[in-house]
């Protein structure tokens, strides 16, 4: 990995007054409310058969996914996804000081889909997306973190996306993957110090713009072995520069929560670090890959199912078009 290649993921930055970039002060941050939104619209394996040349096992064995949601709009699934976790967090509209949204698919060019997602929710607030392709969402939650350093108390941070408007459902390579839904949670900074940012990754390499990407107008286009190697390689890398920074190894961490892309990209780099896939949360058998979306989505099913309790420790690892990837390191102060 080149210095170019990996952003300031080979050196740890230090603010002015020389506290680490993972930013531990005397507060810490919880994340207080989670919610996930999915279109109604299933398109299984076998509904695909119809338009390419392929079976469900085939599917199944190459990627793990049996089915994916269509439908719905980017702002309208991050609406529902951010209402679920205000609630769940016990928080209202004059209570959020700024929006992230991270998506792929927005829902204009121009203008962002944030600000359209904080004035359905009715907040007053700042709103911006977040283009980072399927790592949004952890970048979104580092500059989080960054915000509270700065003052502000809750931040919601979502992750949304509406790919089967740029995704061709005849295409082998692209249409058994691609699908819709949002993530969303409430991050709070907490005077306590009851959970924190134990460190973080950011990095990208925009020589590999052309093995993943989408024209103006057009679909989705992939070239699906170098993607694989590329992210086996580069999750790699991330994991250990994060566990490198936090001083801690893969035994301290309780919980997995990976970009859902391809269980195989996940599996191949896991057995190179030496993860166990019974950490690690997943979604994508029933979501496929929703980019910005999937971490939100997986932590929304492991806190539904009891696996994040308070002092656990969870890794969160995104890869994606870019490429760009990110790994942060969060001590759950959540409930």
């Amino acid at each position: 990995m080149t210095d170019n290649q990996s952003g300031n993921s080979l050196g740890t930055q230090t603010s002015p007054d020389g506290v680490t970039a993972a930013g531990v002060g005397p507060w810490g941050f919880t994340i207080t409310g989670v919610g996930a939104a999915l279109p109604d619209k299933v398109l299984t394996n076998h509904d695909l058969t119809a338009w390419m040349d392929t079976t469900d096992d085939w599917i199944r064995e190459r990627t793990g996914i049996s089915e994916r949601r269509i439908g719905g709009s980017t702002s309208g699934l991050a609406t529902e996804a951010a209402r679920i976790a205000l609630a769940e967090a016990s928080v209202d509209a004059t209570d959020i000081d700024q929006v992230i949204l991270a998506t792929t698919s927005p829902d204009y060019i121009c203008p962002g889909t944030a600000p359209a997602v904080a004035n359905e929710l009715g907040l007053q607030c700042g709103a911006f997306d977040v283009q980072a392709a399927c790592s949004g969402w952890v970048y979104g939650l580092i500059v989080a973190n960054g915000l509270m350093l700065q003052g502000m108390n809750r931040i919601l941070v979502i992750g949304a996306e509406s790919l089967d408007r740029i995704t061709d459902y005849h295409d082998r390579g692209t249409g058994i993957l691609f699908g819709n839904g949002a993530g969303a949670a409430v991050v709070e900074r907490s005077e306590t110090g009851g959970g924190r940012l134990l460190s973080w990754d950011l990095g990208s390499a925009g020589n590999l713009v052309h093995i993943l990407y989408a024209e103006h107008g057009d679909v989705l286009k992939m070239d699906g072995k170098e993607v694989f190697r590329q992210a086996v390689t580069v999750i790699q890398h991330s994991a250990k520069t994060s566990l490198e920074r936090a001083g801690l190894t893969i035994d301290d961490i309780d919980l997995v929560i990976p970009h859902q892309a391809n269980v195989r990209i996940v599996e191949s780099a896991w057995r190179k670090l030496g993860f166990s896939m019974d950490k690690t949360a997943m979604v994508l058998e029933r979501t496929g890959n929703t980019s910005a979306a999937s971490i939100p989505l997986a932590l929304k099913d492991a806190e539904l199912n009891g696996r994040v309790n308070p002092g656990d420790t969870v890794m969160f690892i995104g890869f994606g078009a870019g490429m760009t990837w990110a790994s942060a390191i969060v001590e759950w102060g959540g409930q």
